[in-house]
């Protein structure tokens, strides 16, 4: 039966597999959800779906024939690139495939669904690679690089140095700055004491450091007590 099944997905090109999983409906969500992708690029794939096909795909020619057609037409085509990139297990394969692909995100969505499972098994290597990737020209590979450091280094692998490297982030790019202030804001939640003169200082960009109290004064890991500290720096400003 499996056999059969992969005959008949390998008689179909990924673009038709993706086409078969396209739900209308979920299409015109993205759309207002990504509002910066063309709405004809958007198939409307759900990420369950993307990601059940990833591993369908995962090793088959196919999968690496499609990660050489970039870039992409398609807007579901980018996300399962992604996905596919995520199941890598060697880490320099994985690093290899992020370099080539990263320059072809044009969106926060398909930059913030790529986890690769093979980082937790470096920890020791990652940081310098995230450095690299924030340093880019590229948009969306200093958003995925800070991004890097808020998925894997603000519990038991936190260094401080980490913060000084994302505050050094100077961009005018609306999604390079918001996901800096993600990181502060969460990083505020796991590393108070650490965080909080950043947040009280001048070592931040004024817009980030005003969203990242936005997003801790919404957070319900900040105490009533710091979210009216962070009330009155707000209004500091």
């Amino acid at each position: 039966m499996e056999t059969a099944n992969r005959e008949h997905r390998e008689e179909k090109s990924v673009l038709e597999l993706l086409k078969e999983r396209a739900d209308e409906s979920y299409r015109d969500f993205q759309c207002r959800l990504i509002p910066t992708v063309d709405p004809e690029t958007i198939l409307g794939v759900r990420t369950p779906d993307i990601r059940k096909l990833a591993s369908q795909l995962h090793k088959t020619e196919q999968a690496a024939t499609f990660m050489q057609q970039v870039p992409h037409q398609y807007y579901d085509e980018n996300n399962l690139h992604a996905c596919l990139i995520e199941k890598i297990t060697p880490y320099e394969s994985c690093v290899k495939a992020l370099n080539q692909f990263l320059p072809f995100v044009d969106n926060w969505a398909t930059c913030d669904i790529m986890h690769p499972r093979v980082f937790r098994k470096h920890p020791d290597d990652l940081p310098a690679q995230a450095v690299r990737w924030m340093k880019s020209d590229h948009a969306y590979t200093v958003r995925f690089g800070i991004g890097v450091l808020l998925s894997n280094y603000l519990d038991e692998f936190f260094d401080p140095i980490m913060l000084k490297w994302v505050a050094g982030v100077r961009s005018q790019e609306y999604y390079v700055n918001m996901m800096a202030a993600w990181y502060f804001a969460t990083a505020l939640c796991k590393q108070p004491q650490t965080v909080w003169p950043y947040i009280k200082g001048n070592q931040l960009d004024d817009w980030v450091r005003q969203k990242a109290i936005q997003k801790a004064v919404e957070s319900r890991r900040i105490s009533k007590e710091e979210k009216e500290i962070l009330r009155a720096l707000r209004r500091e400003r």
